[in-house]
């Protein structure tokens, strides 16, 4: 019986590859818009650690991954859900 590979994706901030489990999934859904882990659509994997989610340049490193203009208010959101996990 073969063995499953871990999916493995990259962080947009450090730019480390990780186990997909081990990273926030921030979705660009074509109705819905910005979604934080859930829904289909395009994506960018932020990883855990504080150094990551709290990097100045973030907010323009998810702009450019999605491809689409964020509105401020998800940022709010985001950090919810950071203080949330931890």
């Amino acid at each position: 019986m073969k063995k499953k590979l871990p999916i493995m994706r990259r962080c947009i901030s450090c730019r480390e590859t990780y186990d997909r489990n081990q990273l926030f999934r921030i979705i660009k859904h074509h109705n819905l818009g910005v979604l934080f882990n859930q829904g289909n659509g395009r994506s960018a994997y932020i990883c855990k650690t504080e150094k990551c989610f709290r990097d100045p340049k973030i907010k323009k490193k998810l702009q450019k991954a999605l491809k689409i203009s964020i509105n401020p208010n998800f940022y709010e959101i985001f950090e919810m859900e950071i203080q949330n996990y931890k």
